[in-house]
């Protein structure tokens, strides 16, 4: 993951009540990524869950997409200052996802194919806050975007959005995923501008 595209520093920033600090709005869907683009086929995409040794649920791409969906429209806000309002997306819930799983502890590692990975707390992935979205505006979600599957989890960063999302995997404790190992914040909560960790 050592190409970074372009995009990752500030522009021009615009003050309404719709929009978080230090946010500007954007036309069009910016594509921000750290390396190159995986592009997974949908009979060899797998989404797992694990919670411990011998505790992993696993979906192939035809039993996720089996499981109940719903359509979401939301706003989404990147670390990078840009924002989009009323995004659409169709994805499964992570409620659903999480549904009987095992898990006592609140923190997460994503994990993606490509290698990336974000950490996330259980109460940012519970409560309809968080999806496993397949389709954007409706249509299949596009590579570039993540595609076949994203993680989305609009009220954070965008980058806690992980693209290429593959799995979940329970963790002791809060450790950093791939941008907060490299000085953003382990939260990324866009309306408290937590956009950098205090260290960095």
């Amino acid at each position: 993951m050592a190409k970074i595209t372009r995009g990752f520093s500030g522009r021009k920033r615009e003050h309404t009540k719709e929009l978080p600090p230090g946010q500007h709005l954007v036309d069009g869907f910016p594509v921000l990524s750290a390396g190159p683009t995986p592009r997974i086929a949908k009979q060899d995409w797998e989404l797992f869950v694990h919670t411990g040794p011998g505790e992993t649920k696993k979906w192939t791409w035809q039993e996720f997409t089996s499981l109940p969906s719903s359509d979401v429209t939301t706003d989404i806000h990147c670390v990078t200052s840009w924002s989009k309002l009323a995004t659409r997306w169709r994805g499964v819930a992570m409620d659903v996802i999480l549904d009987g799983v095992p898990a006592e502890q609140q923190f997460w590692m994503a994990h993606c194919y490509g290698g990336y990975t974000t950490n996330l707390q259980l109460d940012d992935l519970r409560g309809g806050r968080a999806w496993i979205a397949y389709e954007y505006d409706g249509r299949d979600l596009s590579p570039e975007h993540g595609g076949p599957a994203r993680l989305l989890v609009p009220h954070l960063y965008f980058w806690k959005s992980a693209k290429w999302i593959r799995g979940f995997v329970l963790q002791d404790k809060d450790k950093p995923g791939f941008w907060e190992q490299n000085g953003y914040h382990l939260r990324g909560d866009p309306w408290r501008e937590e956009r950098y960790s205090r260290w960095f």
